[in-house]
């Protein structure tokens, strides 16, 4: 137990973010907000408050019981979640409630609130500490805490997307090279469409599925495509090597199915990207705000899972080099043919354009992709007729 009174001078701090650690890791689901409020209130940091973010990407959900949700576009705390930064208010009574970013490296997983009658340089220290500390204490728990999944979700989901989204990985991850993220959608009726991202030694490895239909078979043909590409891709096969296994594991266990996709590799000191297309739209290349629509475009593959006197032979594979500040984007077909209720499509110019306009507003890469999955929502009315599924890839090496 902490005693509240405990001198709270740097070192003490530092001793009582230790033991934070240590009780959050034995804490259960209900009883973590009083362990965050415990040491939080003995370091003078006021009360704690962790909100979560949806599913969508449109509200902060706390975990405490009698905070109310907030929207994302629509609050200071919503503002600190979008553009990654502290931000301050006056709370009405006196005092102040300070927003930080949860963030575990490139992901976005919410916000901390904290409130206190004044703010030092020490005290936003120590609020940064438990902030970045949290950070990766959700990310650790939540794979065996389902009390975060049931808080990011604001609807009930169907068995096809709760098997599916099983197997993805974090929405973003970045290093200080590149980052990677993703949005799909509907995100409660998900199921042909899938990403997958991931680093070995200086490759980035991003992948985009697309399955036939719209069931939990699709689901089941783009869970097995990912957990082939994943066994070869950490068993060091080469990327030609990694689209046979895949290819060889659908038409084993599911030669009913087949998927679209894009598998890719990026060495990321280098900017050196390589690629297959299986049957898939192809990449496209943004660079100095302007879409370069043509240039990763190469002639059509058959899709995945087919057998091998279909496919025509070894796969091709292909390559470019990337210029710094490029963005590379992975989409599956429901992006762009989305229609609105008198028929006109989203569109590939309607889509890139958002993106660069983004881009040039100065919004991050994940930021980007979040106002622009809603403006495809919205466009539908929140009805879309397939999955929607964006990856976005930015190189942005250091300089010199």
């Amino acid at each position: 137990m902490v005693d509240a009174d405990v001198s709270t001078s740097a070192g003490a701090a530092e001793k009582l973010l230790e033991e934070l650690v240590r009780a959050a890791q034995q804490a259960s689901p209900a009883e973590l907000p009083e362990v965050l409020n415990r040491y939080a209130g003995a370091m003078s940091l006021g009360r704690a408050v962790v909100y979560l973010i949806d599913l969508q990407q449109r509200l902060l959900m706390p975990l405490a019981e009698d905070e109310p949700d907030l929207r994302v576009d629509a609050s200071l705390a919503g503002w600190a979640y979008r553009t990654d930064s502290l931000r301050v208010e006056e709370d009405g009574s006196g005092g102040l409630a300070v927003w930080l970013p949860l963030v575990n490296g490139a992901e976005r997983l919410g916000v901390l609130r904290l409130r206190m009658d004044s703010l030092d340089g020490l005290k936003l220290w120590r609020s940064r500490a438990m902030a970045s500390l949290l950070g990766l204490m959700i990310t650790s728990k939540r794979t065996y805490i389902d009390t975060f999944a049931q808080r990011t979700r604001t609807r009930p989901m169907q068995l096809p997307t709760e098997m599916l989204r099983a197997f993805l990985p974090p929405r973003s991850i970045g290093t200080g090279r590149v980052v990677s993220t993703a949005v799909l959608e509907p995100a409660y009726e998900l199921a042909g469409d899938a990403f997958d991202h991931s680093f070995t030694e200086d490759l980035l490895h991003a992948t985009i599925l697309d399955a036939m239909g719209h069931d939990l078979a699709s689901g089941l043909a783009t869970s097995v495509a990912m957990a082939g590409s994943r066994n070869a891709r950490r068993t060091g096969a080469d990327l030609a090597a990694l689209v046979s296994a895949v290819d060889k594991a659908l038409s084993t266990w599911l030669p009913d199915q087949f998927c679209t996709g894009i598998f890719s590799q990026l060495h990321m000191p280098t900017g050196v990207l390589r690629w297959s297309n299986c049957g898939h739209p192809s990449p496209l290349l943004i660079r100095r705000h302007r879409l370069l629509e043509k240039e990763l475009e190469r002639a059509s593959e058959p899709p995945l899972g087919l057998p091998a006197s279909l496919t025509g032979g070894p796969r091709q594979i292909h390559e470019t080099t990337l210029e710094p500040g490029d963005r590379i984007l992975l989409y599956t077909d429901g992006v762009v043919e989305s229609r609105d209720e008198g028929g006109e499509e989203f569109g590939l110019e309607r889509f890139t354009d958002y993106i660069i306009r983004s881009t040039a507003a100065g919004q991050n890469a994940t930021e980007v992709l979040r106002l622009l999955i809603h403006a495809i929502l919205d466009h539908r009315r929140n009805e879309l007729s397939d999955d929607a599924t964006i990856l976005m890839v930015e190189w942005q090496p250091p300089g010199p």
